[in-house]
């Protein structure tokens, strides 16, 4: 699996706040996982702050007291202990008390994946994705609630994914909570064809999960492996299993691999963000993209035509060119015409319009930026800013360049962006002011 393993390790010699990060991300899904099959669905809330109050005392303890040996259990431990006090807190009788601390006991073990039989998921995390993707909650609903409460976004990073405030995604959240405790959703893990139906929400929450990696929303690293390690985990787990070995399955680990293998050469070593063109593809996994090739030539078998397979099929044009020179931006600009006929997004048209700039010219790009739907959506976007300040530089128009870096920089919220919009800025700045 080149550098993606199947359970990511804590950072070596990594710090308290570090490990209680990396725990979050990787732990949360299963104590969630367990805790509400404990607890029962009507309690996600109730669930959500037991795990939340472990990982807390885990930074306060391992702070003033040094790490444990073995942190996974050391949080799982506090984690059953939290749930042992929310039972006696509402009173259960003693024998119920003492079957669910058995079961709580026989749940909370060591993460991993074991099938039983070829019909059942005993991870964790992918029981709290299908749950999350219920039918009765609408699509869009179900993503929201898996990024929360099974990847542990913050209201903040599933609103940028979404393009949105958070108050709208706080609002939803609410509702969706308050739909499942109306419903009386169980945690049961349907099986055959209903299970097939919740793939779509489950693969969309995944494929979030990558991005939220591949492109931090906010802070100082470009970066969050771990994300991209536990969307790989999770979309591995899916593949083998008879309810997501399908072709859009596939297809979606294929853009991961292919995606993911570019990483070495994304940030130079002082970290500041090196654009394709200029990154040194000598440095990019070539195991991984031998297994995203060969996962997207598992994806082609059948007829069916995801957006995950148009992506991949990007990704995989984009490994397989020797240098960026050679590209093929024609058959490109043809995939991301297919992908807006499938997903008529403004994202995605923001991205076809840097395939026609390179297929027909900068100007034809701006042309094509111009006429996107609801391209109000993305104007507080900042790579609609970027985009539109490189296309202006490509035609010496270094004062309308200077202007719309100057607002990408304004709305860029990580630190390699920041500094590479800023170098951008000063460039054109420095020109239109000699001029």
């Amino acid at each position: 699996m080149g550098s993606y393993d199947p359970v990511p390790p804590p950072p070596p010699l990594a710090k308290p706040a570090q490990l209680v990060e990396h725990f979050f991300r990787h732990e949360t899904g299963r104590l969630h996982g367990a805790l509400i099959r404990l607890l029962g669905v009507q309690n996600l809330t109730l669930a959500e702050d037991l795990a939340q109050e472990a990982l807390l005392k885990a930074l306060h303890s391992w702070s003033m007291g040094g790490v444990p040996a073995n942190p996974a259990a050391w949080i799982t431990r506090v984690a059953m202990n939290l749930a042992k006090d929310a039972l006696r807190h509402q009173r259960m009788s003693v024998t119920k008390e003492a079957a669910i601390i058995t079961h709580l006991e026989q749940t909370f073990s060591p993460p991993g994946i074991v099938l039983e039989n070829a019909h059942e998921i005993r991870d964790d995390a992918l029981r709290l994705l299908f749950v999350c993707c219920h039918p009765s909650l609408a699509p869009d609903a179900q993503v929201v609630l898996a990024l929360k409460v099974l990847c542990g976004f913050s209201t903040g990073e599933i609103a940028r994914a979404f393009l949105t405030s958070e108050a709208a995604i706080e609002k939803q959240l609410t509702r969706t909570k308050q739909r499942i405790r109306d419903s009386n959703i169980g945690f049961v893990i349907p099986e055959g064809t209903e299970l097939s139906a919740r793939l779509d929400g489950v693969l969309a929450a995944l494929y979030l999960l990558f991005n939220e990696g591949y492109k931090a929303s906010a802070g100082e690293h470009l970066l969050r492996e771990a994300l991209c390690q536990e969307a790989v985990r999770l979309t591995s787990l899916l593949t083998v299993h008879p309810a997501g070995r399908t072709p859009r399955t596939h297809a979606l680990l294929a853009l991961m691999l292919l995606t993911a293998a570019r990483f070495p050469s994304r940030v130079d070593e002082q970290g500041d963000l090196l654009r394709l063109n200029d990154q040194d593809r000598s440095k990019w996994d070539r195991s991984l993209i031998e297994r995203g090739l060969t996962e997207l030539t598992d994806a082609a078998q059948g007829h069916e035509l995801s957006e995950y397979h148009l992506q991949a099929g990007i990704a995989a044009i984009h490994c397989t060119a020797t240098d960026h020179a050679s590209t093929d931006w024609g058959r490109i600009l043809r995939h991301y015409d297919e992908l807006y006929r499938l997903k008529p997004s403004p994202v995605v048209a923001l991205n076809r319009a840097v395939a026609v700039a390179y297929c027909r010219g900068p100007q034809a790009g701006l042309q094509a930026i111009a006429e996107i739907a609801q391209l109000d959506r993305l104007k507080s976007h900042y790579l609609l800013h970027a985009v539109t300040g490189e296309l202006h530089w490509r035609l010496n128009e270094h004062r309308a360049a200077a202007e719309s870096y100057r607002r990408a920089l304004q709305l860029a919220q990580v630190g390699p962006e920041q500094l590479y919009l800023t170098r951008m800025l000063e460039r054109s700045t420095e020109i239109s002011n000699v001029r």
